[in-house]
């Protein structure tokens, strides 16, 4: 796979041509009806893009395909063919490159005109009906049972774990039964975290008081997948949180936020799940709403988008994310004290992608690992270009997300770091993934958890 230093001419002529004959044929209509399934988008955002390609040098499968069409700008121009009639949503080719998309936003950074690219690619996501019986049963069984099931996910880490400790891991991979697992379930079981401490992960109480005089009353978001596999940085951001003055609570009734059923385009199930966090959250009377995972935090502040149209919930949605934090930023917003602990490494960080171009956010988790003492910061290159993490795409597109991960793991080799720091779980994921695949001797935590680390913090709970 080369990665071409710029499009060539045919391709940004044939994407001129075309948007010119689209433009002088367009009715003013304000809305576009979204055709067979999903909603209505303003014709708006489509115009917004001027097709001047300042995205494609951001966009990591552009970098990876060199084809226009798995460009920002491009897969735009196809949104707005199936939008008016000219392809129907349900073309192999279309249904391909919109796929192909990570939704990392990097796009929304370089784009000098602010199309809301990720809005875009969701929602065409959701004109696209499941190809088989087994995709519609898998979505199902994935963002409509699992994820939404708190106690089917404690069991399935449960498994995990007697998995890894009774030897069954070592004879699948000594066998090679792995290689012969379908792409996705393979990459997913080299790709699962190593679950340490007793079977069943101890859960965060739901009031943890704050250490002196309480500053803020904080909801703390606990996750579905993360708040299994990443318990013990639920916990660290809790004792940090606790110590900065917060009194935290964790609202029982809280579920999966709806990250990944937007990026699947399944938006009612995405407003469900937040319709039902809203109210969770609502009932628990807090100052600030507090996430230490990117990916949930770029959905949860966008609540008030994803519930616009609904009489009843778009007050109290936008009401809602104006509330929403990452812990990071909150830190900073409220004033947190430096550790005294000297953490003696060397820490590059990765920015994850709905923090760095969803969310905005890039100075504040820095901030963290510069407080820390003895602890050396530095700056790898490219460090906002993603990982090939994005959700669930390292299991749908394995190969791909491998081609986008070996250039993240080069860029990590060249600051001689002995660590990196991520502030989303799924990045964790990929990274440690990479780390062993590319033979590049780095640990991958949270930033959180080295702040936790670096006030002494011994034990994961």
């Amino acid at each position: 796979m080369g990665v071409p230093a710029r499009e060539t001419a045919a391709q940004a002529r044939g994407i001129d041509m075309a948007e010119t004959a689209v433009l002088a044929t367009e009715q003013r209509a304000p809305l576009l009806v979204a055709p067979r399934r999903g909603e209505p988008l303003d014709r708006a955002l489509f115009r917004q893009c001027v097709h001047c390609g300042l995205c494609l040098s951001a966009c990591p499968t552009y970098r990876v395909f060199g084809n226009e069409l798995d460009s920002p700008r491009g897969r735009i121009f196809q949104m707005r063919w199936v939008a008016e009639g000219k392809i129907a949503p349900d073309n192999p080719h279309f249904r391909q490159h919109i796929s192909l998309c990570l939704d990392c936003r990097a796009c929304e950074t370089a784009c000098p005109s602010g199309v809301s690219y990720g809005r875009l690619v969701e929602a065409a996501r959701g004109w696209i009906a499941p190809a088989s019986w087994r995709e519609r049963l898998l979505r199902r069984l994935l963002l409509g049972g699992l994820l939404t099931a708190p106690r089917a996910l404690r069991l399935a880490a449960a498994a995990l774990r007697v998995y890894q400790r009774s030897g069954l891991q070592r004879v699948v991979r000594a066998t090679g039964l792995l290689d012969r697992l379908p792409g996705g379930l393979a990459a997913l079981e080299r790709m699962q975290p190593r679950l340490d401490g007793p079977l069943f992960s101890p859960r965060l109480p739901e009031l943890i008081p704050a250490a002196g005089q309480r500053r803020a009353r904080v909801g703390l978001i606990v996750g579905c997948v993360a708040g299994e596999l990443f318990a013990g940085t639920n916990w660290a951001t809790a004792r940090v949180l606790a110590r900065s003055g917060c009194e935290v609570v964790v609202p029982p009734a809280q579920r999966c936020c709806g990250a990944l059923a937007v990026h699947a385009g399944e938006r009612d199930l995405a407003r469900q799940l937040a319709r039902r966090n809203i109210a969770a959250f609502e009932a628990a009377e807090v100052d600030y709403v507090v996430v230490n995972a990117a990916g949930c935090g770029s959905t949860l502040k966008e609540y008030g988008e994803l519930l616009e149209r609904d009489p009843r919930w778009a007050e109290r949605a936008h009401a809602f994310a104006t509330k929403m934090r990452d812990a990071s930023e909150l830190l900073v917003e409220l004033g947190f004290a430096p550790p005294e602990r000297e953490l003696r490494l060397r820490v590059t960080y990765q920015d994850a992608c709905h923090l760095a171009h969803g969310q905005r956010i890039r100075e504040q988790p820095r901030a963290l690992l510069r407080a820390i003492p003895g602890l050396e910061l530095v700056e790898m290159g490219d460090s906002d270009h993603c990982c090939g993490s994005a959700g669930v795409y390292n299991l749908v597109h394995y190969d791909v997300a491998a081609a986008i991960l070996e250039t993240k793991m080069r860029r990590i080799a060249e600051t001689g770091a002995t660590m990196v720091a991520a502030a989303n779980p799924g990045c964790i994921l990929q990274l440690r993934h990479g780390a062993e695949r590319f033979g590049v001797p780095v640990e991958v935590v949270h930033p959180i958890d080295l702040l936790d680390r670096a006030y002494g913090a011994q034990r994961m709970t």
